[in-house]
């Protein structure tokens, strides 16, 4: 008499499963529940709430022309016979904002201009005087 027995147990050991099995307790703790399915559609929603501000957004930047401008400096860059060391200045050059040197230079010429400015309205009052003197004499 031979006696075969077979025995099927479920998959506890974590083969099958992405997570490994840290005993029986998982087995019911990965059954859906009403409160994951409802955690689920919340994540969805989120995610379609999410997605819809990126398009919403995506829009934006292209109505506004900023696309356009990021993808001409982009192949500006790529059409670089030799890529430049530091590519930030370049984009930057490309876009017209100003380096560290004209940042510079702008502010001591502004310094300047507020002084020849603060000049002429002192002038200006100097006149507006011997304007008015002068017709108090006539």
């Amino acid at each position: 008499f031979f006696f075969f027995f077979f025995f099927f147990f479920q998959a506890e050991d974590g083969i099958r499963d992405l997570v490994r099995s840290r005993g029986l307790g998982d087995v019911y703790k990965r059954q859906v529940s009403t409160q994951s399915t409802w955690d689920i559609r919340t994540h969805a929603m989120a995610a379609q709430t999410t997605e819809a501000k990126k398009e919403e957004f995506r829009k934006y930047l292209e109505k506004s022309g900023v696309i356009d401008q990021l993808t001409r400096v982009l192949v500006g860059l790529y059409e670089q016979p030799q890529h430049p060391s530091n590519s930030i200045e370049f984009i930057k050059k490309f876009l017209g904002a100003p380096s560290d040197s004209d940042v510079d230079s702008l502010r001591s010429e502004n310094e300047k201009l507020k002084e020849q400015v603060s000049n002429l309205e002192v002038k200006v009052q100097e006149l507006e005087k011997e304007l008015e003197a002068a017709r108090e004499a006539q």
